[in-house]
């Protein structure tokens, strides 16, 4: 109990959460009354980050970063704009669709917001439709950020439950087309009350010439997932081809790529992932103290008293988590539920690890859409000057939508598994 005041009070004075995590830990150890427990803490971090599957995270930046730098982000709303063409609300499908297609090359909902805003809400804009609408579609585009594969937030899962990172992967394609879809239904529908403008209107002639200049650009994500679900590689040696196919094709194809920025954006992706692993390595050391608390034991003790089946567990863990969400960040939010509830999920209900992590981390992505804190609002914010709080207000149905998938996502495993049966 003292541990968790303390963890709460440093966390709520604005210590970073990984050193947060690692003082409650300390903290744990002092009041336990044994100090032999300090000699296991230095293991316990190195235990956390001590995985081959964590490789693949500081790659997966990597390619976002070239990608970002080589104009391959253009070249794929470019080719949404050929492929949807000039319908009703056209640029809000090409939003939706073009955020599928970037999802599968950089796997992080904010920094996915930060790049498609500055494409995506001014072209908007041009053709008539409200910013404030436009950067609330793009936040929810975004969101298929961790979901569609690659997923940074998957491999972390990964290394918590102890399970395929591949797997995981695989295992966020399923809900990553179903949000895709709802999102195009609800767009539809929306389109019947608003009067959205129609997309510039393309000959055939100009769509096939834009689809044959910017198809080269889907080579990346054709090597990232392809080389997966095939099984000719691991999800790290995936992400290390798709880092030099998203490199030639910035150099060859787009021409704005420089091998001169190399060493630049291997800093700025060696201090995210850096953030990234210290976090995990906290979590580790959190993991350990829990257990070493039976804290699960505890929380499953109760949460067997409220919830007597698989769904209702499933529904309660979703009401928590988003709730945990929206004040906590994706990685953050990862680490202080996943050794909690995980062992809940699998030892007493019998739900697949698998499955359980892809509703988690849907939970703890929509999280960031969501009051009070709702970080990618403010992400877009700072982008397009946008108000974050009538952002939500306005694109709150994608909210309600994405409710709807999280509830399909817990009820019907096989939306998460069909593509690893």
């Amino acid at each position: 109990m003292l541990t968790s005041l303390f963890f709460l009070a440093v966390m709520f004075i604005g210590v970073p959460i990984g050193i947060c995590l690692c003082l409650a830990g300390m903290f744990y150890i002092w009041d336990s009354g044994n100090p032999l427990l300090f000699q296991s803490f230095p293991m316990q971090m190195f235990g956390g980050v001590d995985s081959y599957g964590l490789i693949a995270i500081p790659l997966f930046i990597l390619i976002g970063e070239i990608m970002n730098g080589g104009g391959i982000t253009r070249r794929l709303v470019e080719l949404s704009m050929a492929f949807i063409g000039s319908v009703k609300g056209g640029l809000a499908y090409v939003n939706i669709l073009a955020n599928a297609l970037v999802s599968s090359i950089i796997g992080s909902a904010t920094a996915q917001v930060a790049i498609m805003s500055q494409v995506m809400v001014p072209q908007m804009e041009k053709q008539g439709y409200d910013k404030t609408f436009a950067a609330g579609l793009t936040v929810y585009g975004g969101m298929l950020g961790p979901i569609i594969p690659p997923s940074v937030m998957f491999v972390v899962y990964s290394v918590l439950a102890q399970v395929a990172v591949g797997d995981m992967l695989i295992a966020g394609i399923l809900p990553g087309i179903l949000l895709t879809v709802l999102f195009f239904v609800l767009i539809a529908l929306m389109g019947l009350v608003y009067e959205y403008p129609r997309s510039e209107r393309r000959t055939l002639r100009q769509r096939a010439r834009s689809v044959a200049v910017c198809s080269p650009t889907l080579l990346i994500p054709i090597v990232i997932v392809g080389s997966i679900l095939s099984g000719l590689a691991n999800p790290t040696e995936a992400a290390a081809v798709g880092a030099v196919a998203s490199a030639l094709v910035g150099r060859y194809v787009t021409k704005e790529f420089r091998f001169s920025q190399i060493p630049e954006m291997l800093v700025r992706s060696g201090i995210y992932s850096a953030i990234v692993l210290f976090l995990v390595a906290a979590a580790a050391v959190f993991s350990w103290i829990l257990i070493f608390g039976k804290v699960p034991q505890a929380t499953a003790a109760w949460v067997q008293t409220v919830a007597k089946d698989p769904v209702t567990f499933m529904l309660l863990s979703n009401v928590i988590l988003l709730v945990i969400g929206t004040v906590i960040d994706g990685i953050p939010g990862l680490i202080m539920t996943v050794p909690i509830l995980l062992p809940i999920a699998t030892e007493v209900y019998g739900i697949d690890p698998r499955h359980f992590g892809v509703v988690v981390v849907v939970n703890l992505v929509l999280g960031l859409m969501s009051p009070p804190v709702g970080l990618s609002f403010f992400v877009a914010a700072a982008v397009t000057g946008a108000k974050p709080g009538k952002m939500f207000i306005v694109t709150l149905p994608f909210f309600l939508v994405c409710c709807v998938a999280l509830v399909l996502l817990s009820i019907f495993p096989w939306l998460s598994l069909g593509l690893l049966k």
